[in-house]
């Protein structure tokens, strides 16, 4: 059973690569909400908590290799919400 559960995990967590990797291209992660990102980071930080604890090496991997990915595109969006803020501060009012 843990090569299905590998399996699944490998199929599930390699979704992301095409977003993370256009997230990276374009800068940009307008698609994304904050919530979305939390509560998703937040439900894939609780699996890792319980694969640790059933000792379940499939859910353990599939899910920090998405956190991995997740983390990247926080960073990605909070670089992308500073630059817009500069841009707002150093543009003319008017």
């Amino acid at each position: 059973m843990t090569i299905v559960g590998l399996l699944a995990g490998i199929l599930t967590t390699v979704c992301w690569v095409p977003q993370v990797v256009r997230s990276w291209r374009t800068r940009s992660t307008r698609d994304f909400s904050w919530l979305y990102l939390i509560v998703l980071t937040m439900g894939v930080t609780l699996w890792i908590v319980y694969g640790i604890a059933r000792g379940d090496l499939a859910v353990i991997l599939a899910n920090v290799t998405t956190l991995v990915l997740l983390l990247f595109l926080i960073g990605i969006k909070l670089d992308e919400t500073r630059r817009r803020q500069r841009a707002r501060s150093t543009s003319p009012v008017g």
